[in-house]
């Protein structure tokens, strides 16, 4: 589906968030250190939805948070996309990241059910106030209906949401549009229909504008949404850096290395580039404290330059 970029929700909020960008741009050296003004430093954590579940067994957000903070701080990153956030665990990072503004958690609820697995999980954008201002942000649904909230299609298990920003360096000018997604975890199809939806939308700017593309696409690279995504023009950072060998899984469930399924466990955590941009750097987040890690998932990184 041809996808007008006029059809798509922008500007939302920008001038409402002024204020607060300027307030928060006061605690950003905290987390931020100074890089080459043209390398930016970009992380994709899915940091898991905050289950009943897991307190049970023991990995629950409210026994996990600060690590989760503590190590996304670590990364000094300009741009962080995360993926399963709740309405709670976006008002604690929020409060743990104060150099950071979020976009794309508050709008219109994911679906029907309010609680459990569902209950809002979204995907929201930190950037740092201190070297960002925000031009445009908008979000949609990874359906036929992309602007109808918690619309479902093609069979996916559950309604799925991108958010976008369009930043610009308060330093340099230089502007990026950073994309950020969760792909169904179940439907191939659905997950084929779903990065069309997102390509389709990122196609539509200039061909000089940089864009990052980051999220879970609950997908390898030996899948056809990863070759979808390199069709298109995309260039995969991790391979920049590492070359084309399969890294390994980024999924663990809370195991880390002891992970019982690792020798099958693919990465299935991106970052992509595309635009006017080269990889400097990139890794798998593998970080831990007293052996408790912040999700199932590891966090992933990269740095880039114009």
């Amino acid at each position: 589906m041809a996808l007008n970029r006029r059809t798509f929700l922008k500007s939302i909020g920008v001038a409402a968030s002024a204020p607060v960008l300027a307030k928060s741009a006061l605690a950003s050296d905290v987390f931020i250190t100074e890089k080459a003004s043209n390398t930016y430093k970009i992380v994709t954590a899915n940091i898991r939805v905050a289950l009943p579940e897991d307190d049970a067994a023991g990995f629950g957000w409210n026994s996990r948070k600060e690590i989760c903070a503590d190590i996304l701080r670590k990364q000094k990153a300009d741009v962080i996309c995360l993926q399963e956030v709740l309405r709670e665990q976006n008002e604690d990072l929020k409060k743990a990241l104060p150099g950071y503004f979020s976009f794309g958690f508050e709008g219109p609820e994911m679906d029907e059910f309010n609680e459990g697995y569902h209950l809002i999980a979204k995907n929201p954008i930190f950037f740092s106030t201190k070297r960002f201002e925000l031009l445009a942000a908008g979000g949609y649904w990874l359906s036929e209906t992309p602007l109808v909230a918690g619309s479902k299609s093609w069979d996916t298990a559950r309604a799925r949401n991108a958010n976008w920003i369009r930043i610009r360096d308060k330093k340099s000018g230089r502007q990026i549009r950073v994309s950020n997604l969760h792909l169904d975890h179940v439907n191939q199809t659905a997950r084929e229909k779903q990065i069309k939806l997102v390509l389709d939308d990122a196609a539509q700017y200039q061909p000089d504008l940089p864009q990052i593309l980051t999220g879970d696409f609950n997908a390898s690279a030996t899948n056809t949404v990863y070759k979808m995504v390199k069709a298109a023009g995309w260039k995969d950072t991790y391979t920049d850096a590492h070359g084309e060998a399969e890294p390994g899984f980024t999924v663990h469930e809370f195991q880390g290395e002891n992970y019982t399924k690792k020798d099958k466990g693919k990465k299935i955590d991106f970052i992509f580039y595309k635009g006017n941009f080269k990889t400097t750097s990139a890794s798998i987040i593998k970080d831990s404290v007293n052996g408790r890690y912040p999700s199932d998932h590891y966090f992933v990184s990269a740095e880039v330059s114009f």
